[in-house]
């Protein structure tokens, strides 16, 4: 497998020629341009007709004379398939997550008896937890994150989860402080104490690692495909498509998969954002052992950068990571994305910001969640959220440690 290289990385981005250095990858990810050019193609031949018939090992056989638009959707789920190492027949696609969330919720509705429960995680959002706390379910208990970290502790799950849970759903990260929760470690406590179907967001895990739906022992993975630079599609990812036999219709008459419709233009974006990341080594095979290999490299690169912007970061005494530095966070735990929130001792964090847009930085305001105003950021006149993606270098770390620096 070759090593990574940022800056051949960094020509399939034209945006990155505009003389901008982009943190921001957490909230708005640059989008490469094989995918920009693909959604563009997708949409004026979507009403396209094929002359010919179509076929082939990843195509879906389509008779001559059909839209070429009409087997964008299936090209879509065989590359998120390949993303996370499942088949294309288990993946349902939609506009966004709170869309699929919903139609889950509703698909669910059969295997909710008296009594049952459900487990959410404080760290979603409503879009997250609405569909499900607002459902059927006699009893809603929640996860609740460490307030001095930021992170969602996997052992409180042994207490939650019981014989009456069906369902166990949290997000993977938390977006702007960047801790990862210990999936493996609260599926296999959740597996111990009940039959319950563990559904994990993984969309921002997924710019930066490879996935695998059958590692992480999950039964359905969620992915929005924005967040790896592509277009506004979402998908959900089952573990075995069987899974499917036991939901109801979301409305009657219409099941989970024919209740998520994507437009024909974007989901011809998506199996090139897959290629795209497939692409950022040069690896062989087929192109989900292309996935693995790239992402692979990408992961231990993005490690590297993260490790930096932590070090760097915390170097400096008037800068305070949130969920990292003072004694409350002293039990942190080490896996992190490429991404934080800091705030600047005595400046306002619009003051921190214009400080990096000023230098050629831009960045972007961490949300007033609630998260963030019991965790004191509010006290502190808030604080700015730095995300890194594929194309960062060193460089770009060290510029924004030089310019953090001159306000400390």
């Amino acid at each position: 497998m070759s090593g990574y290289d940022v800056f051949s990385v960094r020509g399939l981005y034209t945006s990155l020629g505009d003389g901008w250095t982009y943190l921001n990858a957490h909230s708005c990810p640059q989008i490469p341009e094989r995918v920009s050019s693909a959604v563009a193609r997708s949409f004026r031949l979507s009403t396209a007709v094929s002359p010919v018939e179509k076929g082939g090992s990843h195509a879906q056989q389509r008779a001559a004379g059909t839209p070429e638009g009409d087997g964008f959707a299936h090209q879509a789920r065989v590359a998120v398939a390949d993303l996370v190492g499942a088949t294309a027949d288990s993946v349902v696609l939609g506009p966004s997550m709170a869309v699929l969330y919903s139609q889950l919720a509703r698909a669910m509705r059969p295997m909710w008896r008296r009594g049952s429960s459900v487990v959410l995680s404080g760290l979603d959002g409503p879009e997250f937890t609405a569909p499900f706390a607002e459902g059927p379910a006699s009893e809603i208990r929640w996860a609740v994150p460490d307030l001095g970290t930021g992170q969602l502790p996997g052992f409180q799950f042994r207490d939650l989860v019981d014989g009456s849970t069906r369902l166990v759903s949290f997000s993977a990260t938390q977006g702007e402080i960047g801790s990862v929760a210990d999936i493996e470690q609260i599926t296999e406590d959740v597996r111990s104490r009940s039959r319950a179907w563990v559904l994990v967001d993984a969309s921002s895990l997924a710019p930066s690692r490879p996935l695998d739906i059958h590692d992480l022992n999950v039964d359905i993975l969620g992915v929005d495909l924005a967040q790896l630079g592509g277009p506004q599609v979402s998908a959900l990812v089952f573990r075995d498509p069987l899974m499917f036999n036991r939901l109801g219709d979301v409305v009657p008459g219409i099941d989970l998969r024919a209740s998520s419709v994507v437009s024909a233009g974007l989901a011809g974006g998506v199996a090139p954002t897959i290629d795209h990341l497939a692409a950022l080594t040069d690896s062989t095979g087929t192109r989900r052992q292309q996935l693995v290999q790239s992402m692979t490299a990408l992961s231990g690169y993005m490690r590297s950068l993260r490790d930096d912007l932590y070090l760097y970061l915390d170097s400096l005494e008037s800068v305070h990571i949130v969920g990292v530095t003072g004694e409350a966070a002293a039990g942190a735990g080490k896996d992190r994305l490429p991404r934080l929130s800091f705030a600047v001792n005595g400046v306002p964090a619009e003051t921190v910001q214009r400080r990096l847009v000023d230098n050629g930085l831009v960045t972007a305001l961490a949300p007033a969640s609630s998260l963030m105003e019991e965790m004191g950021v509010a006290d502190i006149g808030g604080a700015v959220t730095v995300g890194l993606g594929p194309f960062n270098t060193t460089h770009d770390v060290n510029q924004l440690i030089r310019a953090v620096a001159s306000l400390a």
